[in-house]
């Protein structure tokens, strides 16, 4: 879809990549990341459907629910966000589904690191708890000079903040004392703009 001959995808990319487009909320929130110290809890980018298919394998993912062509563009245009914004970015850290890795990956923020506590527990929720627990502790970690993007699935960022995120949401964390962390607010970002056709 083209509006006077700018895709959906270019549009998006200008939407999170020009800060004069950003609500004085959300701008705020830009700030803060930009003076580091917090952690990105991010939802893998669109991957339509729900849970995984039947025979689902972990080191398989042609047999996965996987980023189509539009969660493709919005995790590269995240990553241009955080870029054009000057967001620094200690580590990138993901689930090993293969949405959360190519999400990672095309956010082109840094080298990317798998970390288990990230996986999803969706459909064996016996090991949600445990997984919990772990990224509780791991964000009340005091952070580091720049930013942690955790990419990983709606179950575990509403069962660490309560949060429901959309595809591509990313929940800005803040680690506080004691062990604790502070959900400082949300950044919701669409798969692509609602734009129509120009007549």
């Amino acid at each position: 879809m083209k509006l006077r001959g700018v895709t959906a995808a270019a549009a998006l990319v200008l939407l999170l990549a020009a800060p004069a487009t950003v609500p004085a909320q959300e701008d705020s929130l830009w700030d803060a990341l930009r003076a580091g110290g917090h952690i990105v809890l991010m939802r893998h980018a669109v991957a339509p459907g729900g849970g995984d298919p039947p025979g689902f394998r972990l080191d398989d993912c042609a047999t996965q629910r996987n980023l189509s062509e539009e969660g493709r563009a919005q995790a590269r245009a995240i990553g241009e966000g955080f870029r054009s914004r000057g967001i620094p970015v200690d580590r990138v850290l993901t689930s090993q589904w293969c949405r959360c890795r190519e999400t990672a990956a095309l956010l082109g923020l840094g080298p990317v690191e798998e970390y288990p506590a990230l996986n999803s527990f969706f459909s064996d929720r016996s090991s949600g708890d445990a997984q919990i627990e772990e990224l509780r502790r791991f964000v009340s970690q005091p952070a580091p000079g720049g930013n942690l993007i955790l990419v990983t699935h709606q179950v575990n960022i509403t069962g660490l903040t309560g949060v429901f995120p959309d595809s591509g949401e990313l929940v800005v964390l803040r680690p506080g004392p004691s062990g604790s962390f502070a959900v400082v607010g949300r950044l919701r970002t669409a798969p692509a703009l609602p734009l129509q056709s120009a007549s």
